[in-house]
């Protein structure tokens, strides 16, 4: 149960109907979302949630400028998360973690009492809902966490948008080969390796960090590796989840930077996808 502002359905379908999100849900300034666009410095994100949406969520602001959000359990403000606008797309939207987390490598994310901040991020899927006045469905949505070498930011953020339809449709034909374990998919994503694993269930139940760190061999580092969680329907229709994951490799031009499943101008919302 978290406590102070919540996302619930009531207040989605009025932001879908107003499109307040649009209105309130940018960078707080141009000059700071320049400064994370051109990737001038690495902690603009966390200096962004620690000194400025934290406080205004603390004094009961909303919304918590710049961010959109801020949740958290009831007497754990730590545990709590941030929703934030991207400045790129028109649909993408951020999530932060209020605690410093500098990103998939952080020992944190694999403590038992750390959040699963990958669900937090499919909840947060409904800003992306609003931005584009519809209700997307679950396959058309993709979170992401690039590697260290993927990644512009030393603030732990997962990219919530839509995802590439080219993606959506060379997963649905390989659903056939993604089981509950991790496997090495038989063709490239966006040129890339990437392992996969299917879970079952409408909500995110497993944490996507533990389940890859577990399958990793020993001594390997994850903060080589870009994770990423695509909503997904079984070949019976059933909800469920693909989690992908690819270890950059520079050398070859992978930095795994898993974003790249992404699609920020949400081309797939104005596409008809057989169901």
């Amino acid at each position: 149960m978290y406590s102070g502002r919540r996302i619930n359905p009531w207040r989605i379908g009025l932001l879908l109907l107003t499109g307040f999100v649009l209105a309130v849900g940018t960078l707080p300034a141009p000059q700071a979302a320049a400064r994370i666009h051109g990737h001038t410095n690495p902690n603009i994100l966390w200096h962004l949630v620690h000194d400025d949406c934290t406080p205004s969520a603390r004094k009961h602001e909303y919304p918590p400028k710049p961010c959109v959000e801020v949740l958290f359990p009831p007497g754990h403000f730590q545990h709590g998360y941030a929703v934030l606008k991207d400045i790129r797309g028109r649909s993408q939207y951020l999530v932060l973690p209020v605690a410093r987390i500098s990103g998939i490598g952080s020992a944190t994310l694999l403590e038992p009492n750390t959040p699963n901040y990958f669900a937090d991020a499919w909840t947060a899927r409904l800003y992306v809902d609003a931005a584009l006045h519809r209700i997307m469905p679950r396959d058309d949505i993709a979170l992401a966490v690039n590697s260290k070498y993927g990644r512009t930011q030393n603030q732990l953020h997962i990219h919530v948008d839509c995802i590439r339809s080219d993606v959506l449709d060379t997963l649905r034909k390989l659903l056939p080969d993604i089981s509950g374990k991790w496997k090495l998919l038989p063709v490239l994503l966006r040129r890339h390796h990437y392992e996969a694993k299917w879970i079952d269930g409408n909500t995110l139940a497993i944490n996507p960090f533990r389940s890859l760190a577990s399958a990793l061999p020993a001594g390997a580092d994850m903060s080589e590796y870009g994770l990423a969680v695509a909503g997904a329907y079984s070949s019976s229709g059933k909800p469920g989840f693909i989690l992908l994951a690819t270890k950059a490799d520079t050398s070859t031009g992978n930095y795994g930077s898993v974003e790249e499943l992404q699609d920020h101008a949400c081309a797939i919302a104005n596409q008809p996808h057989a169901r």
